[in-house]
């Protein structure tokens, strides 16, 4: 069968292997070297479940119906008596549109090479059986359940099987396969037994078909038989597999399903059902979300840039950071994590030490947080798209029953990637404005892969649809026009007739999202009680400025920032004057600057830098010795050990930093100069970390393009041809080995090679004994002969010292 298989795959157009390797990817990883490297590696068990995990559960169930109609070294079978056995499963009102969806699913197997041959007899590709156990929730055939039954209890099936008369002939599985398989012979048996014996068959009729007895292989026959099972184990319905198990076999549960291999078989995909939104408020909803998102993103980068926090020797962020970074940025604890996975995934910030580091924001955030708002937001929603972690998972412990936390390694997940990518596309394909439940998206899900359905899987979809929404792929549950163009090939399916009529029609993600992201603002209400109110989201540069200048009051439709000593001492660390604090509020204030915050402003400059900290330890100067008078009297100064040095200088051993953060606390304003006598100016967003060289994993889900497919089909052709026009080796002649002169050998030699022609050599292995080659030779240089050896089909070099003859060939 796989001569057949390989011949007919070989047969395909080019078009048709393109498709194939487009379709299973695994292929051609690496390009196999011809097409029988192909077949093998095609029919090859993992391959094979992939395929048919990437089936939807009608195609799987045509599968599943030639599995039970064909054996594996049987015939084919004709499209017409298949698709009158798939009918039995349909529903009626579906019967009749059955051939469009049939025939669909049977060029797709064909095309992924799951069944091939024609109409008349359409056959399973190797390997297919072997990786299917319980196909449609049957049992094992008779002659493979009862294999291992001796041949006296077969004997007694068989008389059972033939109404009590005596089994003639040899007792072997396939004689009772065969008799159960016989028109009325399974539904005597079952209308001889009891009706708790057919309620037991019932229970196993759509499976799983096996079950647990104890002492299933108990010594039983119809005229002993007392209990229900007894009565099924001494018919053969039930068949022992092992001391405690049992199975159905398949002949009987297609009898107890009345010739239905499945259930209710529906050929299209159950419908979407969810609540009606309006598409455009559903944009702007999700626009909301992306920009608040976006915002978030930055502020995180902002904070841990100034205050980063450690890693931990296991990896991830401690519980105590993150319910800090919870806390600063005011979320949730789920969306912090959510925030901080997918700017990590997106490079934006990593690890600046495997061991004893900190997580920092990276160089490429700079580059990153001066794009447009749009153009940021899809970096990182693209980021979240292919990456394999799962934030969900934070909080959660794993098998070693450990805490799983942000960042942590154990969070990637294989299948995370390609879940949220056919969630998002179930999403994708509903109607404009219709928000699917998480129901009706799970039984889609089911319907296009069941063989990877599960609880787990299951959890991944509510965790994508939880965080698509959070991250304003979505808007009110509905699919956003901008979050459909970022899925792959959604700019490739719009319709090439819109695109001409619209030419100016974004064709990005971020040209979409532009138009309804709401218009940063760049001015603020300062208000008397020492606060400013901005109405609305601030741009970048007025943003991070009020962040220096002020702090966080709240949030809301408004956010309300406060200046305090602290706010505006951070700002004229960071290099500002009091002068130049002033006009920035008067050029971003729709009001006049407040009396109170002016003196606030000019106040703490008046004391900033009074106090200058410098390296002795530590010494501090301050050219107003009263000024020192009052530190060397303070209490709370007499940790740092202050030693007065001159009227207008302080020593101390602590260090510098120690110093400065000492008399602040006390309530100075001092600032810290370097050995040459200059003031530090420190910046906020100064701390910075490599970006690691794989920050965002590939995503396999959307396999090779056209050009990759292309060409390795190409190649494999070339190596096929080269495969088949290769030369077997041919049998060494009879008789004595030749034997000549050295000077003759080697005249010989070279006129063969001048000549083209071919010779019988004698030649002595590595052990001595002489062995007869015919070759076609080459080139003779330096002690050895090359040559084309025929007997081997391949090509060697001879020494020519152990050559012992040349001979013409007949």
């Amino acid at each position: 069968m796989n001569t057949e298989f390989t011949e007919w795959l070989r047969g395909l157009a080019d078009d048709r292997l393109r498709a194939l390797v487009a379709a299973r990817p695994e292929l051609i990883t690496p390009v196999p070297a011809h097409l029988e490297g192909l077949v093998i590696r095609a029919t090859s068990p993992s391959a094979t479940g992939r395929a048919l995990d990437r089936l939807d559960r009608f195609a799987l169930a045509v599968v599943e119906t030639l599995l039970v109609m064909t054996t594996e070294d049987g015939p084919g079978q004709p499209y017409k008596d298949l698709r009158d056995t798939v009918a039995g499963s349909v529903p009626r009102e579906d019967a009749a549109r059955l051939d469009e969806p049939l025939r669909e699913a049977i060029d797709l197997l064909q095309m992924m090479a799951l069944v091939y041959g024609p109409d008349s007899g359409l056959r399973l590709a190797p390997g297919v059986r072997d990786v299917s156990e319980t196909p449609a929730g049957l049992g094992p055939p008779a002659a493979e359940a009862f294999r291992h039954h001796p041949p006296e209890r077969l004997a007694e099936l068989i008389g059972a099987a033939r109404g009590g008369r005596a089994a003639s002939g040899e007792a072997v599985p396939e004689r009772f396969a065969a008799l159960l398989a016989e028109e009325g012979v399974v539904r005597r048996l079952l209308d001889d037994i009891a009706p708790q014996a057919r309620a037991a068959l019932d229970e196993l009729a759509w499976g799983p078909p096996a079950g647990r007895l104890p002492n299933a292989r108990r010594e039983v026959s119809v005229a002993t038989a007392q209990s229900p099972i007894e009565q099924l184990l001494a018919r053969g319905l039930l068949a022992a597999t092992g001391d405690e198990t049992v199975v159905l076999p398949r002949e009987v549960a297609l009898v107890l399903r009345d010739g239905r291999v499945h259930r209710e078989l529906r050929p299209g995909a159950p419908p979407l059902d969810g609540a009606a939104r309006d598409q455009a408020l559903a944009d702007r909803t999700a626009a909301g979300q992306a920009f608040s998102f976006v915002r978030t993103a930055e502020e995180l980068c902002e904070h841990w840039g100034v205050d980063p926090p450690g890693t931990l020797r296991t990896g991830g962020l401690s519980v105590r950071d993150w319910k800090k970074t919870s806390q600063l940025l005011d979320l949730p604890e789920w969306t912090t994590a959510l925030v901080v996975e997918v700017v990590h995934a997106a490079g934006l910030i990593a690890s600046s030490a495997p061991v004893d580091g900190e997580w920092l924001p990276t160089t490429a955030y700079d580059g990153w947080r001066v794009k447009a708002t749009e153009d940021r937001w899809e970096a990182l929603a693209a980021a979240w798209l292919t990456s394999d972690r799962v934030p969900g998972l934070v909080g959660e412990r794993d098998d070693r029953d450990r805490l799983m936390n942000v960042l942590h390694p154990e969070l990637r997940r294989p299948a995370a990637a390609e879940v949220r990518m056919r969630t998002l596309r179930v999403l994708a394909s509903a109607g404009p404005g219709l928000a699917p439940s998480a129901e009706s998206v799970r039984e889609r899900l089911a319907f296009e892969q069941p063989r990877r359905r599960g609880t787990y899987r299951d959890r991944l979809v509510d965790y994508t649809l939880r965080e698509a929404e959070q991250l304003g792929l979505t808007g009110l549950g509905a699919m956003s026009v901008f979050g459909r163009r970022l899925l792959p090939g959604a700019a490739a399916e719009a319709a090439p007739a819109k695109r001409k009529a619209r030419a100016l029609a974004p064709a990005t993600p971020a040209e979409l999202l532009a138009p309804l992201l709401p218009e940063p603002v760049d001015h603020v209400v300062l208000q008397a009680d020492l606060t400013a109110v901005a109405p609305g989201p601030l741009t970048s540069e007025l943003g991070r400025w009020l962040s220096l200048a002020a702090d966080i009051e709240s949030k809301g439709g408004a956010t309300v920032y406060r200046f305090g000593d602290g706010s505006i001492r951070r700002a004229l660390d960071a290099g500002s004057s009091a002068d130049e604090l002033v006009a920035m509020l008067e050029k971003h204030s729709t009001t006049s600057v407040p009396q109170p915050l002016r003196y606030l402003v000019t106040d703490v400059a008046r004391r900033h830098g009074r106090l200058r900290v410098g390296t002795a330890g530590a010494y501090v100067r301050c050219d107003d010795p009263s000024v020192l008078d009052e530190v060397m009297a303070d209490k709370r100064a007499v940790p740092l050990r202050l030693r007065r040095l001159a009227p207008t200088v302080v020593a101390s051993r602590s260090s510098r930093a120690l110093v400065v953060d000492s008399l602040r606390a006390i309530g100075y304003s001092p600032v810290a100069e370097s050995s040459e006598g200059d003031v530090l100016v420190t910046r906020a967003d100064a701390r910075r970390t490599e970006r690691p060289p794989t920050a965002r994993p590939a995503v396999s889900s959307t396999g090779p393009d056209a050009d990759l497919a292309a060409a390795a089909v190409r190649a494999i052709r070339a190596g096929d041809e080269a495969h088949l026009a290769r030369r077997h080796p041919v049998a060494a002649p009879d008789g004595q080995v030749p034997r000549s002169p050295s000077t003759g050998t080697i005249v010989a030699l070279q006129d063969a090679i001048r000549q083209g022609s071919r010779v019988w050599i004698g030649y002595l292995d590595s052990q001595g004994h002489a062995t007869s080659r015919i070759l076609e030779p080459a080139r003779m240089e330096g002690g050895y002969l090359t040559a084309y050896d025929e007997t081997r089909a391949a090509i060697h070099r001879f020494a020519l010292h152990r050559i012992t003859g040349v001979a013409d060939v007949n």
